[in-house]
């Protein structure tokens, strides 16, 4: 058994001692800040809780101990896997990051077995209950790994990212390392003090565990979901359960010498600053939205971190270590004494520098903070690496001789520390690069790019320059948490908090990039840019400093204007083309469109729209169309929903240059869609290839105003790219729109007069989502669609909505009744505020 403990308490130091390295690094580099918290939560004290929490569960159930090579096979398949999550982040390797969360998962369900058949048969006794927040613990980290992993992988998206980080934040520390703390606490408080436990204590217990445990599943429940308040009623019960802890520890002390000064002093310390950090994180999420509150409560995880869990590890081992680790008394008070050292002068640097960091104070006082509390926790590290190395030392070495040493080695490990953390105290400054490279080739074109950080996007999302342009990226952070841009072999930002922003000096560009945010999970859920090199012969159309020179890959700033010059799409219906054969040529052409305010995105369009040209026609029409190829890249075909011909010949694929006479007969009124049929025709629709054809129904009365409204999504990026494909198959468009453009009737409104009569022809293009048409402050006393009249005019009947699944489309009509600004929407919410809105303003 002692050997065991050694060699797993070996583990902890080296993981806590990776921790402080990589906290010396965040300034720099990102990233090492998350390293830092996981590396410390998920190696040391996970490492910790599984060992003592199997241990503490033998000894409170009198249970059978379990098999010491299976324990060991399951340490080390936790370590193993946190190893995994940890290389797979750095190195951002999703595959290798999802690989370590299932084989956590695995090793932790394992350990939630062993801890559940332990008490099938034992004995029991009066703190058997307390194996409970053991149980609870692993079930909390095992859903803590599953949420990591889809944060950390990128399969979370930025519309669920908020919610799905918090819940990730709550589970895991509060769940898999608070839970366990606290049991542990019931039965270790009262052995530190050497005092009896108090009759209240296995019923308090059971209410704490109710309390936190239940207020923790809503907590996690309710982020997931994205509600506030029941989240904040859940960490409400939570502090509820705290406080009743705390209160019972408070009343077990007795005015007696504790077992272990130090121990009992960060113990009660930590069990203050567990209580302080609940409350404030029910403050946080009671005041702040979710997308905002995940900032303000990661600056509260350091002092939680360090406040409550390394000054819990550190107590608890000072106490168990010589327990365990000797066979004495004289041996066991030998020993710790020896991590008993200098308690007083660490204990207040400690607690210090948690009360340090967690003041709303600018550098250097948080910058003191951290000194103070990575000086006491580098001093404790370097005594119990001390005692793993010598076992306890040995008969003949008196504290007293060894304290040279063990005094050398923790100052030596505070100054390493320190001079990590002043060496990367400047990570406010641009890259050092940077310097080297102003000025540039004096012939050189300089071009300056606006680049802002905001909602798991990165804006604009794609830079077209060409090759030779000096480019300089003025990044801005403009969300509630923090982000950094890393551009691919060249400079990168510092980890830049809300409002803060840096210019980057790339130099010469002559190779196509690369930038990304760092922090995990964040380039996975999207937040990429592309620097796309052209040659000066290349074809430049519409390249020019600005929002609308570039391709945006994120979700369009709706309140921004669009360019000088803009016009909106002509939404009227023209009338039926005369006579009964249409003959109609259409051009499969890439084209530059501005598809949202300030945002210019390349569309494969048929005759240069996207969507194409309406066709309107009446019932027994021929329409003859020649579809001529001139994309140079690929292949087209073309579909019409109107007609009824085989598909063999007529939608086959055409080769560049080639040309298909497509014709068919209109047989049926309706609203039609056509579209490419070439595939895969996810990535050809959603890249714009799609339009409308009216079919009037016969008898068709005039009305005063007549429109078509193609409701579509609008995937932006590099057409055909693997980073638009995966949103085209994980339906994340980056926005809903009406006739191509987001947002675009919203500047541009219709216009019509009151009383006046109108019709809204609305076709669903899709390709993944389809429509509720509703127009805000009327009703439709008229609804067709798909081909059939559901509610028809002078009868008393009359609706609100419109609605279309993919492909279909139809008609409504209304009489608005006096002036005003009518809105129409898709009332799915989520299109509406993502572009799928418009205006009809009416004038007297």
């Amino acid at each position: 058994m002692k050997t065991r403990q050694l060699r797993a308490h070996s583990v902890v130091a080296v993981w806590v001692g990776l921790a402080l390295v990589a906290a010396g690094a965040q300034q720099t580099l990102p990233v090492a800040r998350w390293l830092a918290v996981h590396l410390f939560l998920l190696g040391a004290a996970t490492t910790a809780v599984m060992v003592w929490s199997e241990h503490f569960a033998v000894a409170l159930l009198h249970a059978r101990r379990p098999d010491e090579r299976r324990s060991d096979a399951r340490l080390a398949a936790v370590n193993l896997a946190v190893l995994g999550v940890l290389i797979g982040v750095w190195l951002d390797r999703p595959v290798l990051t999802g690989a370590g969360c299932v084989l956590l998962v695995a090793a932790l369900a394992a350990h939630l077995v062993v801890l559940v058949r332990m008490g099938r048969g034992a004995l029991g006794g009066r703190l058997a209950r307390v194996v409970g927040f053991y149980r609870a613990a692993a079930a909390a980290l095992i859903v803590g790994a599953v949420l990591g992993g889809l944060i950390a992988t990128g399969h979370a998206g930025p519309r669920y990212y908020a919610g799905l980080r918090l819940a990730h934040i709550h589970v895991t520390l509060l769940g898999w390392i608070g839970l366990p703390v606290l049991g542990t606490l019931f039965m270790l408080w009262p052995t530190v003090l050497g005092v009896r436990m108090t009759e209240r204590t296995t019923r308090v217990a059971r209410w704490v565990l109710a309390l936190t445990g239940g207020g923790l599943l809503t907590a996690v429940v309710a982020l997931v979901a994205g509600r506030r308040w029941p989240a904040v009623a859940g960490v409400m019960a939570y502090a509820v359960g705290t406080v009743l802890m705390t209160t019972l520890l408070a009343r077990t002390i007795r005015r007696r010498r504790p077992v272990s000064a130090a121990a009992a002093w960060m113990l009660g310390a930590a069990a203050g600053w567990l209580c302080a950090g609940v409350a404030a994180d029910a403050g946080v999420l009671a005041v702040r939205p979710l997308t905002e509150a995940g900032e303000d409560f990661t600056l509260l995880v350091p002092v939680v971190i360090v406040g409550f869990v390394a000054q819990v590890l550190i107590g608890a081992l000072t106490y168990l270590l010589p327990i365990v680790l000797t066979g004495g008394p004289r041996e066991r008070a030998a020993l710790r004494a020896v991590l008993e050292l200098g308690w007083p002068a660490r204990f207040v640097a400690l607690n210090g520098g948690v009360a340090l960091l967690a003041l709303p104070l600018p550098d250097p006082v948080g910058t003191a903070g951290l000194l103070l509390a990575a000086g006491a926790g580098a001093a404790f590290l370097a005594l119990l690496v001390r005692v793993l190395v010598r076992r306890g030392g040995g008969a003949g070495e008196s504290p007293s001789s060894r304290r040279p040493v063990l005094l050398g080695t923790a100052g030596g490990t505070v100054l390493i520390v320190l001079a990590v953390l002043v060496a990367n105290s400047g990570g406010g400054t641009d890259h050092p690069a940077d310097a080297s490279r102003a000025g540039g080739n004096g012939a050189a074109v300089t071009r300056t790019v606006d680049v802002t950080l905001a909602g798991m996007r990165i804006r604009p999302g794609r830079i077209d320059v060409t090759a030779g342009t000096e480019l300089r990226l003025k990044v801005t952070n403009k969300d509630a948490q923090r982000h950094d841009l890393k551009v691919e072999g060249g400079p990168a930002t510092p980890l830049l908090s809300p409002g803060q922003s840096r210019t980057l000096d790339l130099g010469p560009v002559t190779e196509t990039r690369t930038a990304w945010c760092t922090l995990p999970g964040h380039r996975a859920a999207g937040m990429t840019m592309d620097i796309v090199v052209r040659n000066s012969t290349d074809d430049m159309a519409g390249m020019h400093d600005g929002p609308t020179a570039v391709t945006d890959d994120s979700n369009p700033d709706l309140s921004a204007g669009f360019s000088p010059g803009w016009k909106p799409r002509d939404a009227a219906l023209a009338p039926a083309l005369a006579g009964t054969v249409h003959r109609i040529e259409l051009h499969a052409v890439r084209r530059t469109i501005e598809v949202a305010p300030g945002v210019r995105q390349q569309m494969w369009t048929f005759g240069g729209t996207a969507p194409g040209p309406v066709l309107h026609g009446r019932v027994g029409d021929v329409f003859e169309v020649t579809l001529v190829n001139d994309d140079p890249a690929m292949g087209h075909g073309i579909d019409f929903h109107a007609g009824s011909l085989s598909p063999d010949r007529a939608m086959r694929t055409i080769a560049p240059g080639q040309r298909l006479v497509y014709r068919f007969r209109a047989e049926r009124a309706g609203a039609w869609l056509y579209h490419c049929s070439t595939a895969p025709m996810l990535q050809h629709m959603g890249n714009g290839m799609y339009g409308a054809v009216v079919i009037d129904p016969p008898g068709l009365p005039k009305v005063d105003h007549e429109y078509v409204l193609v409701s579509s999504e609008l995937y932006l990026g590099t057409p055909g790219s693997a980073a638009q494909v995966a949103k085209m198959r994980q339906g994340a468009p980056d926005a809903w729109v009406f006739n191509g453009v987001a947002a675009q009737y919203a500047k541009a409104p219709l216009r019509a007069k009151a009383g006046q009569r109108a019709r809204f022809w609305v076709v669903a293009a899709g390709p993944g989502d389809g429509i509720a048409f509703h127009i805000v402050g009327t009703v439709f006393d008229t609804v067709y669609e798909e081909g059939a009249y559901l509610v028809e005019p002078g009868r008393p009947g009359g609706s609100q909505v419109l609605g279309l699944a993919l492909a279909q489309g139809g008609f409504v009509e209304t009489t608005f009744p006096a002036a005003g600004h009518y809105s129409f929407i898709d009332h799915d919410m989520r299109h509406a505020e993502a572009g799928a809105m418009g205006m009809v303003e009416v004038s007297k």
